[in-house]
This record gives structure tokens, sequence and C-alpha cells, in this order.
């Protein structure tokens, strides 16, 4: 270690000073502290765990006959909505965990250091992604064991992950804003899941919407979370169009372009 008393004060001014961390730098150690969590609060891998599982084989064997005829027909079906209806709720656990810290006055001492403005929230959606492949990964082994079969192989699984962790950056906007509004994280949880839970089931994920009233059927078709089941059904059975696709993620992203300017306008403000 240089010992600098001993270096002369002519050299010492000379040194150009250190460059300040790249916004990417600072993501990825938000992105850290994101998964760090995991290791410190481990209640969040049961309920990570143990929600899919329990979603997965309730729906499976206790829906699947009555909906489907058989239990393997329905998870065909039912597998790629269980995904999509998995990441959407996950998502919640951004505006959570950012109610959580500012509570604790954290968001305070992240102000007062140089730097990038939306590092912390980058963070946050580190640790979604997390989440998402997490739980993901567990729906698709239960799903394989039961007997359920991408027929777009591997490929397809990949594509449908990757659409899936752009469904859950974009949904997960809506929710770092509710953070940022409410300071409790018990009513973030609540006014999430109560604005959730009316787009998660009046779509598609568990049955064809045919057999709906027509108003019902009206909206179904154009719930954003239908959109995105379908486009992620179409993926992993190899038949999914561009349009499926496309349609799918004009949710995610007018969140995103519309809610990150939002969140760091509300983040600056409290700063007042």
């Amino acid at each position: 270690m240089t010992d600098l008393s001993s270096t002369p004060l002519e050299l010492r001014l000379d040194r150009a000073p250190p460059k300040p961390p790249s916004a990417f730098s600072n993501a990825l150690v938000f992105g850290w502290r994101a998964i760090l969590k995991f290791k410190h609060v481990p209640e969040q891998l049961f309920d990570l765990v143990m929600t899919p599982i329990m979603f997965t084989l309730l729906f499976t064997f206790v829906f699947g006959g009555a909906l489907a005829g058989s239990t393997g027909a329905y998870l065909q079906f039912f597998l790629p909505g269980i995904l999509v209806q998995t990441v959407v709720f996950n998502a919640v656990y951004s505006g959570m965990g950012l109610s959580t810290d500012l509570s604790k006055g954290l968001f305070d001492r992240f102000r007062s250091l140089p730097i990038w403005s939306l590092a912390p929230f980058a963070g946050l959606m580190v640790g979604d992604i997390l989440r998402h492949l997490i739980a993901g990964g567990i729906i698709l082994t239960i799903g394989l064991i039961l007997g359920y079969r991408a027929e777009a192989g591997v490929l397809g699984i990949i594509a449908a992950f990757g659409l899936l962790l752009a469904v859950g950056f974009g949904m997960g906007w809506i929710f770092i804003v509710l953070g940022l509004l409410v300071r409790t994280p018990m009513t973030v949880m609540t006014a999430g899941f109560t604005f959730l839970f009316p787009l998660v089931f009046a779509s598609n994920i568990m049955v064809q919407p045919d057999t709906m009233p027509g108003w019902l059927k009206a909206f179904v078709e154009v719930n954003p979370i239908s959109l995105m089941t379908s486009a992620i059904r179409g993926v992993m059975a190899g038949n999914a169009t561009v349009s499926d696709v496309l349609w799918a993620l004009v949710a995610p992203a007018a969140l995103t372009v519309l809610l990150a300017p939002v969140t760091l306008w509300l983040y600056r403000r409290s700063d007042r």
C-alpha cells in the first residue's frame, strides 16, 4: 500500500481523480444486494418455492379432468399460463421490497451517494429476474415430471422464458411506482393483488374464453395477460406468430416507457 504521506504534494495534486462507476456497475452492485436478500430473508424462498408448486398441482388435478377431460391434456394448456401468472404475481415483491427499504431509511442513504439515480431500482429488477427464473424453473420441472411436453423443444422453452422475463420486467414498474407512493409493504401487497386478481383470473390462463359470456369474452381477448399467455403457449408449442409475440410485448414496453420516468420523478421528488 502506497504511503501518501511521503509523496510530494505536487505529485498528489497531479494525479487524476478516480473515474466514477458507470451506470451498469451501479446496477450490478444493487443487483447483488437484491440477491443477498435471499440469503438473509430465507422465508422469501419458501414462498417462492411453495406457491408455484401448490398452484400447479392443485389446478392440474382439481380442474384438469373437468375442464379438459384429463389432467395430461389440461397440463399442456395450463402450464404456460401458470408461468405467466407466477411471473406477474412475483412482480409485486418489487414494490414490497422498495416499500420496506423506504421505511427503513435506506433510500435516504442511497440519495446521498454519487450513483446512477435508477441503480437501486435496477437492483430490484435483478432480484425480480432471479425470482422469475427460480419460480419458472420449478413450475417447468413439475410440469415435465407430470407429463408436460413443449413441442418446440429446448429452444421453445428458452424463448418462452425470455418472453416471460420481458413480461415480468414491464409489470414490475407498476409495483415500483406503487412502492414509492405507499410506504407500508402490506398495503403494497394488498393493493397489488387487488389490481392483479381481476386481470389474471379474467384471462385465458385457466380456461378457454369460448364458454364465457360475450361481454367477458370480449374483455378476455384484449386483456394483456391473455395476450401474454397466448404468446407463451404458442412459443412453447412452436406455432406462435410474430404478431402474437409483438402483441404480448406491447403492455410491458408501454409500462416501461411510461413508468420508468415516473419512477425517477417520484424518487427525486421525495428528496425535496
